[in-house]
């Protein structure tokens, strides 16, 4: 079967050659502020759990909240929206007794993030482009939820494509250029849902981007499942990924170490973006946006990203900060890497040609 090649992948790779692009911030927080109460996630749905709190329903019950969100990243200078699909599937829809709207909630996320990126484009002819955002779920491939039962998981690996799949096939035919599989904290989760994205790309005969995102769980730069940045890359390489990076855990400055790491070893675009800043004694982050702004004008200054944006705590400030902070610099290049074997388990192993 032949696969259509991406339009937007060429359209992306042509502006990331020119110049930093821009990321949109946290959706949660900005829904947060925004104060809702139970009958604006319920809509007239009439699920039998209550959904206050599940932030992905909104594109049913209240479209024009994240319509909302979506206008100030752009307005901020954002190149890229991720939908707001963060927990729209089968196994996190379940704690709200949403599994049958899995379909509806992205496919209407999608859309809303397309039109909205739509009219964007077309007032200044600058390329805007929609990733459909894949969380991880609360379930791990790799570990035991059961500290008597090592070998024991609550799902497997098969269970965990046909989720991804769902979510995936609904993004896409809502209008998603690519699929972003973030906040990776299990290596394996992220090849489950490889395997789900490029099942869907044969199923519709077209090719589908995907980005990926890790999570870093401790400062010495591992996460969940317990793979190095390193040994992730060439875990996932295999996929050739439009960008690899990392999102979440920590703020900017504890990332420094690890963002340098990634930068030199991958032949991909590199996405970062980080919290803003490490939360206070009350949970809140409160990292100004100049702030974050100058730590990653570091990062574009030692020419170690393609792109950036901003995870929990950030919002249109932030972005609009970033987005300042390198107008003037350089993206950076890829990499040529010396032919070799690279293989990983939770530490890389190179073998030299």
């Amino acid at each position: 079967m032949s696969i259509a090649p991406s339009a937007a992948r060429a359209a992306f790779e042509s502006e990331a050659a020119q110049r930093i692009l821009i990321m949109d911030g946290a959706f949660g927080t900005q829904i947060q502020n925004r104060k809702l109460v139970e009958a604006d996630y319920m809509g007239d749905l009439g699920l039998s759990h209550d959904a206050k709190g599940n932030n992905d329903i909104l594109a049913l019950t209240r479209p024009e909240v994240p319509e909302a969100i979506h206008r100030a990243y752009f307005d901020a200078g954002a190149d890229i929206a991720s939908t707001n699909t963060f927990s729209a599937n089968r196994i996190s829809q379940a704690d709200y007794a949403a599994e049958h709207l899995i379909e509806a909630i992205n496919h209407a996320s999608a859309q809303l993030a397309r039109r909205v990126a739509d009219e964007f484009s077309a007032r200044d002819g600058r390329p805007r482009f929609v990733a459909g955002a894949i969380g991880p779920t609360n379930k791990t491939l790799s570990l035991s939820p059961d500290v008597n039962d090592p070998g024991f998981r609550e799902i497997d690996f098969d269970f965990l494509v046909d989720v991804y799949a769902e979510q995936a096939t609904a993004l896409i035919e809502g209008g998603a250029d690519f699929i972003l599989i973030e906040t990776i904290f299990d290596t394996l989760n992220a090849k489950a849902g490889i395997m789900a994205v490029r099942q869907v790309e044969r199923r519709l005969a077209r090719e589908i981007p995907i980005m990926l995102s890790m999570t870093l769980t401790d400062l010495s730069g591992r996460n969940l499942s317990g793979h190095t940045v390193e040994a992730f890359w060439y875990a996932v390489r295999h996929a050739r990924p439009l960008t690899v990076g990392l999102n979440c855990s920590f703020g900017a400055t504890q990332l420094r170490p690890h963002v340098r790491t990634l930068a030199e070893i991958a032949d991909t675009a590199i996405m970062v973006y980080p919290n803003a800043g490490l939360p206070n004694e009350l949970g809140e982050y409160d990292e100004p946006p100049h702030a974050t702004a100058g730590f990653v004008r570091e990062w574009a200054e030692a020419g170690q990203v393609n792109v950036l944006g901003g995870c929990c705590g950030s919002g249109p400030e932030h972005i609009a900060a970033m987005a300042e902070a390198v107008r003037d610099l350089r993206p950076r290049p890829l990499p040529k890497l010396a032919v070799e074997t690279r293989l990983a388990g939770l530490e890389p192993f190179i073998m030299a040609a």
